[in-house]
């Protein structure tokens, strides 16, 4: 067992003698002390051990159950895939079949999908034996997917002294403002929030964990508004983990008095790009929110603003178990708790890892993201613009759902939007759209735009699993749209 692990073993096994009728998990209606956490660990230990496998596949919502197997999972020094409830069939089902998962433990509506992938039903488990070579870099805790921007995911292998440590810097990094209820919202399998959920327990916290259901979110990004904050006052949790949107609606919310931020302590933020009149709003309400940065490629955190050390607008100083620099051409570059290797191909050797991300640190060791390098569009004028930038101040203001920006060479940026709302006016979105141009620079602004006649989805093949922008498919769906503007210039001139 790795120093970290052993060190977190040992963390809850205090936890278990010294505070062993804390409430550690609390479920939809479940409640489990620390001490019953501890053995509730040790005693799946054991049935695990039983089965002698190696790798364990978990398709659970969220809850007591899912967390308790990861642990067992996790101490036993065995591989954990964890499976998001929002991978389609064929997505999980490459998971599966790429990890060699001999045994699944999953929700009982899955049972018809893991009949037809192989998997016969044994008790608590799923089983299923695969023969062929272990494609898995050595000493792999942890294989988290990525959705990409193709259909396929990429399994990412992490050690679980990398994850641990994560875990740990996060319990110090929200220290000093000591919160002692976690609620996770995203769903476990998401690894930012797994490790935030590790960070509660180290901490001695009380984890809650509703499902999803419970909590109103269905997929990546369906919520219930009113069932989500009904759960969020009957828990008063005092720490969350938030992406951009779900930011956005507690923001909006506590603006119509439907929400009371007051039991939060502590509100990290992180996924993608949060536009910064999104941060100074969540400040005027008084939600404390702090932005970080992370990648799965690096077990998730490796920048984060924190009580002491905040600069809105920025994603925060490194962890102290990170370095990062900056190449010639401004990626970010980031050595310490990378990972061992991709599911099935040659391990990472190279101590820095390129996050693909563009990024600059002010005099005082902040960074500031300034979007994805491959993202990057070049106008006619030679200006470089990086998409997401434009698309996070147009979609965290009060109107507009979905932007996608597009520019390459180009004299002017063209943006293609979604309103949150059917009834929403074009002059409305004409509106939202000259607010966010009133704080960009004249060379990242919309000069153009469209109104969509439908969403991006996942059906439709507009966004990933998870909610990121197809771009490539976007462009070449809507090319006539994108260019109309410029068309029509050039023959007026």
């Amino acid at each position: 067992m790795s120093p970290e692990l052993e060190r977190f073993r040992q963390t809850l096994r205090s936890h278990a003698e010294r505070k062993a009728n804390a409430i550690a998990l609390w479920g939809d209606q479940l409640k489990l002390d620390y001490a019953t956490l501890y053995a509730e660990i040790v005693d799946r230990q054991q049935r695990l051990r039983d089965e002698g496998v190696s790798v364990v596949a978990l398709a659970l919502d969220n809850g007591p159950e899912a967390m308790l197997w990861d642990l067992a999972v996790l101490f036993e020094g065995l591989t954990c895939l964890t499976l998001p409830p929002f991978f389609s069939p064929a997505q999980r089902n490459h998971c599966l079949e790429q990890s060699q998962a001999e045994r699944v433990i999953a929700e009982p509506e899955l049972e018809a999908e893991l009949q037809s992938a192989g998997y016969e039903r044994a008790g608590e488990f799923w089983r299923r034996t695969f023969n062929g070579p272990n494609r898995m870099p050595e000493g792999t805790a942890k294989l988290t997917f990525t959705s990409g921007t193709t259909g396929t995911p990429k399994g990412v292998c992490l050690s679980a002294e990398s994850i641990v440590r994560v875990a740990r810097e996060l319990d110090q990094a929200s220290k000093p403002t000591n919160p002692q209820h976690h609620l996770a919202l995203l769903p476990l399998a998401i690894l930012l929030e797994n490790l935030g959920c590790y960070a509660a327990l180290y901490a001695g916290a009380t984890l809650s964990l509703p499902s999803q259901k419970t909590l109103g979110i269905q997929g990546a990004s369906g919520v219930d508004v009113p069932r989500l904050l009904g759960c969020l006052a009957s828990r008063a949790p005092e720490s969350l983990i938030l992406v951009p949107q779900l930011l956005l609606m507690l923001v909006s919310a506590a603006e119509q008095k439907a929400f009371n931020p007051q039991s939060l302590r502590f509100a990290a933020v992180g996924g993608a790009r949060v536009s910064e009149e999104l941060l100074r709003r969540a400040q005027r309400i008084g939600l404390p929110v702090y932005e970080g940065y992370g990648l799965s490629e690096c077990a998730s955190v490796v920048c984060l603003n924190r009580p002491e050390a905040r600069r809105p607008g920025s994603v925060g100083r490194p962890l102290p178990h990170v370095q990062i620099r900056l190449a010639d051409d401004g990626e970010v570059l980031i050595k310490g708790s990378t990972l061992l290797g991709y599911l099935g191909e040659t391990p990472q050797t190279d101590e820095w890892w390129p996050s693909g991300d563009l990024g600059e640190f002010d005099n005082e060791g902040f960074l500031y993201l300034k979007g994805r390098k491959k993202h990057q569009f070049v106008t006619s004028f030679g200006r470089n613009v990086n998409p997401e930038w434009v698309e996070a101040e147009l979609t965290q203001r009060r109107d507009i759902a979905q932007a996608f920006v597009y520019g390459e060479a180009m004299p002017h940026n063209h943006a293609l939007l979604w309103p949150h709302r059917p009834d929403c006016t074009d002059e409305a979105l004409a509106a939202a759209v000259a607010e966010v141009n009133g704080v960009l620079p004249d060379y990242a602004q919309v000069h153009h735009w469209t109104r969509l006649d439908q969403p991006f989805t996942p059906a439709n093949g507009l966004l990933t699993a998870n909610g990121r922008l197809r771009r490539d498919a976007i462009v070449q769906r809507y090319r006539a749209q994108l260019t109309e503007s410029e068309l029509s210039e050039d023959s007026a001139s």
